[in-house]
């Protein structure tokens, strides 16, 4: 090894459990920020906690491309217990998005033969609308020639897209009146707001990545005042704003805002980082798929300001997030480093020469997301 660092089995798993013993729910990463930045340096990194709360990894190995490892360290509520069963391990984060996090960061320290800067972002507040960690740091210009999100996908999966989010709220306030009066009361005015989002976007679906998903989060109030909150997943090509503004025609009383929006993102097979990590899988003698998924992640909200190479990848099985049994399985965490070293190790070779943005200029992915924007 000539003296560089390399991360074994045991030291991974090691690694992984610190973090997930450490509680991160959203706007309470300081913690974990300070385990990580210290780690990362033990390991030959350049590290710091950003304005954001953001840890910023680097490791410089000469002349070559950037690429960016993201993945976020803040979790869902919850805390169930942390323990090691057969092979697996268990707690809050071990799969949404600690174990794909310390994936990444084990992975670029084995990437010994890649050339080039590997950056890595551990983003605060992903699960919170708005992703207020990643969309921070893309605004700040440090585009990367290319870029992995981590997120479960399963060992032997690459996601290629997100369905995109649009949150909206409606509130009203009705005058007050007896109840036996005709006039809609406010609580039936957030029932009929809910119910045309339903008919204006059709058949909907959480399981169809061409259409949309709805959900009504909230719904809270009285005969004077009532307020609901509504989550649609988007398909690609929604146009967020002409929703909201039919939904006010509709309704024709109160007030529909958007709180947070960011639309569908996908990328075809052929990308540079999707090729790279699908060879890789099949180097650890596995059958690489390809799946898009109906949530959304921080690859929507990078892929609206870069059109760079990207995918999203990392262990653990998505279906345990945020659940009482959320657990990672350990062989399978560990196969996911040797992928993403492999992948990393290839990469720079497969990367095209892309003309760098100037300053401050709008990405094109929020270019082409306003230019194809439409009602599904």
């Amino acid at each position: 090894m000539n003296g560089r660092p390399e991360v074994s089995a045991s030291e991974a798993t090691e690694l992984l459990r610190h973090i997930v013993e450490i509680p991160s729910p959203s706007y309470h990463e300081a913690a974990l920020a300070r385990y990580l930045v210290e780690r990362l340096r033990s390991w030959g990194f350049t590290a710091s906690v950003d304005p954001a709360g953001n840890v910023i990894g680097e490791l410089d190995r000469g002349p070559g491309p950037t690429v960016l490892l993201l993945a976020h360290m803040d979790t869902a509520p919850g805390t169930p217990r942390v323990r090691c069963a057969d092979g697996r391990l268990y707690g809050r984060g071990t799969v949404d998005a600690k174990g794909p996090l310390a994936a990444m960061v084990c992975a670029a320290v084995n990437a010994h033969s890649f050339r080039g800067r590997l950056r890595l972002v551990a983003a605060v507040e992903e699960e919170t609308p708005g992703s207020r960690g990643a969309t921070e740091y893309v605004r700040r210009g440090h585009r990367p020639d290319a870029l992995i999100v981590g997120e479960p996908s399963g060992v032997d999966t690459v996601v290629l897209g997100y369905k995109g989010r649009l949150d909206l709220r409606y509130d009203v306030r009705c005058p007050a009146a007896h109840p036996t009066s005709p006039e809609p009361r406010a609580t039936e005015l957030a029932v009929l707001a809910w119910r045309s989002l339903l008919e204006m976007l059709g058949p909907a679906s959480h399981f169809a990545f061409d259409r949309p998903g709805v959900t009504l989060t909230e719904l809270s109030g009285d005969l004077t005042t009532a307020s609901a909150h509504l989550t649609v997943r988007t398909p690609p090509g929604f146009d967020a704003d002409a929703c909201a503004g039919e939904l006010r025609q509709r309704v024709g009383r109160g007030e529909v805002s958007v709180v947070h929006a960011v639309p569908a993102c996908r990328v075809r097979r052929t990308d540079p980082v999707v090729r790279a990590l699908t060879r890789a899988i099949r180097g650890q003698d596995l059958l690489p798929r390809a799946k898009v998924k109906t949530a959304t992640s921080d690859m929507n909200t990078v892929a609206e300001y870069w059109e760079v190479p990207m995918a999203t990848y990392g262990p653990g099985d998505s279906r345990l997030d945020h659940t009482e049994d959320e657990h990672i399985v350990l062989v399978e965490y560990h196969r996911s480093i040797a992928v993403l070293a492999e992948a990393l190790t290839a990469l720079p070779a497969s990367l095209p020469a892309m003309p760098r943005p100037a300053p401050g200029a709008q990405g094109p992915g929020r270019a082409w997301a306003a230019t194809q924007g439409r009602l599904s």
